[in-house]
């Protein structure tokens, strides 16, 4: 892979929108490309056009395998975080055998997880515990302790919220549930390449990672499945992704995956964190400086992913101001159905009232964010949140 300096969004507005998807680094589109191209062989078959998209594939399972603290053998290849944390539940509730499974997630979970219970429910007649959190989002241990039962198959719950950047104390998690003989999932797709992760050390036996979150393409992720844990494939057919997902895998995403593991794993033992805590940090300091006690920080302040910060501004809504500052890309909380916007699930779930959810923002940062860049975002934030028109 070559050293060239990568470089992400230089034109357009500041982009603050890193936990929606992130931009490909150049250095993974560098290392993709000739497997979409000179490389092109099926790494099941037998001839020599078959042996570099094999031994890439091995490659890149051994990359994400080394930044999770997993074996190479333990990563099943998908084609979104949502199939890896399909194959996650629905695989756990099915292979247990159970006429009645018992899952537990909680509220603030994303859909991919929550919907998937729904589905096991409907169509499985899975039993499922939906945990409540509080005002910081986080779980309490001891509401997992009491809801767990002889029957539980699975607990899910994820490392980091994608709207709050909120981290869930998941070693303490999964213990409780190994104690009643469950099976733990965790859907790391925002902490990947942003905290350290040690599958080992948090005892999970299931952890999704997501390729867009972390400067690779859409379309890839992978799935931790600790030895010994049995799975319902979630494709049926050849023997690939030791049998748990069939199909020709996509060589040119899994070695675009690999590469960007190799790059997080790099980030993270030269102060990236650090480097993205203190301008997120910075840009809070910034807007509350000018709209002082009007700016409302929203998730556990100590416990939160150091890219991500959600806020917000009393006397305006979210949409509303991020209409107004052109110069920011950045994400509400909020859904809009057919022009009526709906508060954010995640905010309701911690308490939050209508009109403060309706005034969140997430301003997610990453690998290109500036100093002048997180300056720029303050002052367009700060002007939008003072126009009069906006005020409610």
């Amino acid at each position: 892979m070559s050293d060239v300096l990568a470089t992400g969004p230089s034109d357009g507005p500041v982009y603050l929108d890193y936990n929606a998807t992130t931009p490909v680094d150049p250095r993974v589109a560098e290392a993709m490309t000739p497997y979409l191209t000179t490389w092109f062989g099926n790494p099941s078959s037998g001839h020599r056009y078959a042996e570099r998209p094999r031994q890439a594939l091995t490659a890149a399972r051994v990359q994400v395998a080394d930044l999770i603290g997993a074996r190479a053998s333990e990563l099943v290849f998908t084609a979104s975080g949502s199939e890896a944390n399909l194959l996650a539940l629905r695989g756990a509730v099915l292979a247990s055998g159970r006429s009645r499974p018992h899952v537990i997630t909680q509220a603030t979970e994303h859909p991919a997880v929550l919907e998937t219970c729904r589905a096991l429910r409907r169509l499985h007649g899975a039993r499922v515990t939906t945990l409540p959190v509080d005002g910081d989002g986080l779980v309490d241990a001891a509401a997992l302790e009491a809801a767990l039962t002889e029957e539980t198959v699975l607990v899910s719950v994820m490392a980091a919220n994608n709207e709050t950047g909120v981290l869930q104390p998941i070693p303490c998690l999964a213990a409780l549930a190994h104690a009643r003989g469950a099976l733990f999932h965790c859907d790391a797709a925002q902490a990947a390449g942003k905290i350290p992760l040690d599958v080992r050390g948090w005892g999970v036996d299931l952890l999704t990672v997501v390729g867009h979150k972390m400067y690779a393409p859409k379309g890839i992720a992978a799935l931790y499945v600790r030895d010994g844990v049995a799975l319902e494939p979630v494709v049926y057919g050849g023997g690939q992704e030791r049998g748990m997902r069939a199909g020709t895998e996509n060589i040119a995403l899994a070695v675009a995956l690999g590469a960007a593991a190799g790059l997080a794993a790099h980030d993270l033992a030269t102060g990236a964190p650090a480097r993205l805590s203190r301008l997120r940090d910075d840009l809070h300091r910034r807007l509350a400086a000018a709209l002082q006690d009007r700016v409302h920080l929203n998730g556990a302040a100590g416990r939160r992913l150091p890219n991500t910060l959600n806020i917000s501004i009393d006397g305006v809504r979210g949409f509303d101001l991020l209409a107004a500052a052109p110069a920011v890309a950045a994400s509400t909380g909020s859904a809009c159905h057919s022009g009526t916007h709906t508060p954010s699930p995640v905010l309701s779930a911690m308490g939050q009232g209508t009109g403060r959810a309706l005034s969140a923002v997430r301003l997610s940062l990453g690998r290109w964010s500036t100093e002048t860049g997180i300056a720029t975002a303050a002052a367009a934030l700060i002007d939008a949140a003072q126009m009069p028109a906006l005020t409610l």
